[in-house]
C-alpha cells in the first residue's frame, strides 16, 4: 500500500510493479490535480541517473533542459558560478515536477499499477502487526479500509502516515523565521542562470521552469496573505531587489500562481515503524532554499523499493532494517546545506550588535563563494548532490 501519488509514491509504485509486486496507490486528489499541481523543477544528476536506471526518464530526456549556472546579486555587484564545471562536474536538469509526475503516473498505469484517486487515507492502524490497516474515505466521505503487508507513507507532512506514528517517533523541527512569496509567472526567463539576490528589503530569487514560465521568490513578511500585493507591486519589488536598474529589466508577465512558503526544517526519526515506512515529505521536510525535496524523495523511493523487493521476493529483511539509517544520512546532509543556504541568502532579523555581527558573517560567506575555488567546489558538490 502506497499513500500519496507524488514523486516518492509513483517512483516506488513503478519499481514495485516492475518487480512483479502487487501494490495500490491511494491519492486524495483527483487525477487532473495530480498531473497539474506545480512544484519544484530542478532534478539533480543522481535523480536523473535513478530515473534512467529504471526506464523512467523518457520525458525528461526529451524535454528537460540541462542547467549548470547560478548568479548572485549583492550590494557588491554580481557574479556567476558555472557549478557544472566545479566540484564533481554535475549539472541539474530543469523539468517541471508536474511533468515528471505525469510521466511516472502514465508509466505506472500502463504497467498495470493500481491507483485510487480522490481516496483520502485517514489513519494507519496496527502498524506493528503482520497486515496493517489503512482507513480511508472517498470524495463523498464514505469510509472504507485496505489491508496490506506494508504501508509506504509518501503522503506529505500532513498525511495519515505521520498522524498515525506510534510512540517512539522523534520529530526534529525548526522554523527559520523566514517566509517567501512563491510566484509562477507567464514570462520567459530573464536570466540564463538561477538568480539569487540579497537586498536590504529581503531576498529575491529567479528560477526558470520552461521557455514560457518562470518561478520567482520574494522574501515576505511571515503571516502576510499571498494576495496582499498587486502584480504591479510584485514586479516592482522583484526588479528593485534583483537590481534590474543595474543589470537589466525583468521580462514581465501575468502572475498565474502565488503561495506563501514558510522556511522550515522537519525530520522524523526513525523512518520505519513496524510495517509503516516513511518517504518523501512524510520523512523529512526541507526548505526550498536548495532544491532538495523532490530529489530526496526519488532517492528514498529507490532505497525503499530495493528493500521491499528483497524482503517480499527473497525473504531478506536487511534492507528494511537499514532503510531508516540510510535515508537519514542523506536527509541530514541535505538539511545542513539547506541551512547554509538560508544563512547565505537572508539577513538576520532584528537590530543591534548581534544582528550586525551575523550579517557581516553572511557577507564574508558570499565573498568566499565569489573568490575561493575550494569554496566554489564545495558549493557545487552540495548544490547538485543528494
Amino acid at each position: 500500500m502506497i499513500l500519496g501519488a507524488g514523486p516518492a509514491g509513483l517512483v516506488l509504485g513503478n519499481l514495485l510493479v516492475a518487480a512483479g509486486i502487487d501494490c495500490v496507490v491511494l491519492e486524495r486528489a483527483s487525477r487532473d490535480r495530480v498531473r497539474t499541481r506545480a512544484r519544484a523543477g530542478f532534478l539533480a544528476a543522481h535523480t536523473v541517473r535513478i530515473l534512467e536506471r529504471h526506464g523512467l526518464a523518457e520525458g525528461l530526456r526529451r524535454h528537460g533542459r540541462p542547467h549548470a549556472t547560478c548568479e548572485f546579486r549583492t550590494d557588491d555587484g554580481r557574479f556567476v558560478l558555472d557549478y557544472g564545471a566545479l566540484g564533481r562536474g554535475e549539472r541539474h536538469t530543469v523539468y517541471p515536477q508536474q511533468d515528471l509526475v505525469a510521466d511516472l503516473l502514465g508509466r505506472y498505469l500502463a504497467a498495470g499499477g493500481r491507483i485510487r484517486f480522490e481516496t483520502e487515507a485517514v489513519a494507519v492502524r496496527d502498524a506493528d502487526g503482520p497486515r496493517p490497516e489503512v482507513a480511508v474515505r472517498d470524495a463523498e466521505g464514505r469510509p472504507g479500509r485496505w489491508r496490506s503487508r506494508y504501508v509506504a507513507g509518501c503522503d506529505g507532512q500532513h498525511g495519515a502516515a505521520r498522524r498515525s506514528l506510534p510512540p517512539g517517533a522523534v520529530r526534529h523541527h525548526r522554523d527559520h523565521g523566514v517566509s517567501w512569496l512563491g510566484l509562477l509567472a507567464e514570462a520567459p526567463p530573464s536570466l540564463d542562470a538561477v538568480g539569487y539576490a540579497t537586498h536590504t528589503r529581503g531576498f529575491a530569487g529567479h528560477m526558470a521552469r520552461t521557455p514560457e514560465i518562470t518561478r520567482y521568490y520574494l522574501q515576505y513578511a511571515p503571516g502576510r496573505p499571498a494576495d496582499a500585493w498587486s502584480e504591479e507591486r510584485i514586479w516592482d519589488e522583484l526588479e528593485l531587489r534583483m537590481r534590474a536598474a543595474e543589470h537589466g529589466p525583468l521580462r514581465r508577465g501575468r502572475i498565474v500562481g502565488r503561495q506563501v512558503v514558510d522556511l522550515r526544517s522537519d525530520v522524523l526519526e526513525p523512518l520505519r515503524h513496524g510495517s509503516l515506512l516513511l518517504a518523501g515529505d512524510a520523512a523529512g521536510l526541507i526548505s526550498p532554499s536548495a532544491a532538495k525535496g523532490a530529489n530526496l524523495a526519488v532517492l528514498e523511493a529507490e532505497i525503499l523499493a530495493e528493500a521491499l523487493i528483497d524482503d517480499l521476493t527473497h525473504g531478506d529483511s536487511v534492507g528494511l532494517d537499514r532503510y531508516s539509517a540510510r535515508c537519514l544520512t542523506h536527509i541530514w546532509r541535505a538539511q545542513e546545506f539547506s541551512q547554509w543556504m538560508i544563512r547565505l541568502l537572508h539577513s538576520p532579523s532584528g537590530a543591534g550588535g548581534e544582528a550586525s555581527f551575523h550579517d557581516s558573517l553572511r557577507r564574508a560567506r558570499i565573498d568566499s563563494l565569489r573568490t575561493s575555488r575550494s569554496q566554489q567546489d564545495w558549493f557545487a558538490e552540495h548544490y547538485v548532490g543528494v
